[in-house]
């Protein structure tokens, strides 16, 4: 069982495939299959069963991708241990979509400029999603709504976000849960740390509590389009609705206090590298 090997097995399962795992590694077919099967005779099991046009890998094929995550990814920070003023290899980054969207494109399109031998990964999904996949190192770093209360992360703040109540633009003015008139929340899926808020806003001593029923979407598109139909109502950050092109059919309401959130970049606290540090510190400067 070779480095290489390992990393090419990491490489067809991301790419779901040999062919398209030969593009991203710069090889040719024949010899992505080759190094497979060499693989496969080292652990003395099949890793993969093909369905269809597609690899899938089987129980232990599942279980060697583990190991190979883990191994590669303490060969590159043994590497960026001994050379740390050279960012190089995979980062693995998280974040809501909401800070995807509006916060992360020109930083990223510049650490790319600057890093380009920095092979970034960005995916999104909701904050405890995200802070579990930094715990697990599944992710290198994750930009996750606060406040951050786990003492074995690192926490960097970052933006200050300021969630809305999104209606109707018919909608009468919103100063309170009592002046809403639909009984639809609209949200993304559990674990989402802006969802929380919003539910807790309607909760509040005093209020109106939760409404009735909430409708799970996974976009921001999707939800601003469904409030504008009428189908509820929503929290949505500022930074979100700024990128909306006017005119749209829904009107804004602010939460006061309760809308006020910080988004952090969170990453282990015994685990960094020379790739994480240069993006902290270029996301820092960005502000």
């Amino acid at each position: 069982m070779e480095l290489a090997e390992l990393e090419i097995f990491r490489t067809v399962v991301a790419e779901g495939g040999v062919t398209r795992a030969a593009e991203r590694l710069n090889r040719v077919q024949s010899n992505v299959t080759t190094r497979i099967k060499q693989l496969e005779a080292s652990v003395g099991v099949p890793l993969f069963v093909r369905d269809r046009k597609r690899l899938v890998l089987t129980a232990s094929g599942e279980a060697l991708l583990d190991y190979a995550e883990r191994i590669l990814d303490l060969v590159q920070e043994a590497r960026e241990v001994v050379s740390p003023q050279n960012p190089r290899g995979r980062l693995r980054i998280g974040s809501m979509e909401s800070a995807a969207a509006s916060r992360l494109p020109a930083p990223l399109a510049e650490f790319h400029q600057r890093w380009p031998e920095v092979r970034l990964e960005l995916s999104t999904g909701p904050t405890d999603v995200l802070m579990a996949g930094v715990r697990t190192g599944k992710l290198d770093a994750a930009l996750v709504a606060g406040p951050i209360e786990d003492a074995a992360l690192s926490a960097t703040p970052l933006y200050k976000e300021e969630l809305m109540l999104v209606t109707p633009r018919s909608h009468r003015r919103v100063r309170s849960p009592e002046d809403v008139q639909l009984d639809t929340l609209i949200v993304f899926e559990q674990g989402c740390a802006y969802r929380r808020h919003a539910e807790s806003w309607f909760a509040g001593p005093g209020r109106g509590g939760v409404p009735v029923r909430t409708l799970e979407l996974a976009s921001y598109h999707a939800i601003l389009a469904c409030v504008a139909a009428g189908a509820g109502v929503a929290v949505v950050p500022r930074s979100v609705i700024a990128m909306q092109m006017e005119p749209h059919g829904f009107s804004t309401h602010s939460l006061g206090r309760d809308g006020r959130v910080t988004t952090y970049l969170v990453s282990r606290r015994e685990r960094s590298s020379a790739s994480l540090l240069a993006l902290r510190s270029l996301l820092v400067a960005s502000l």
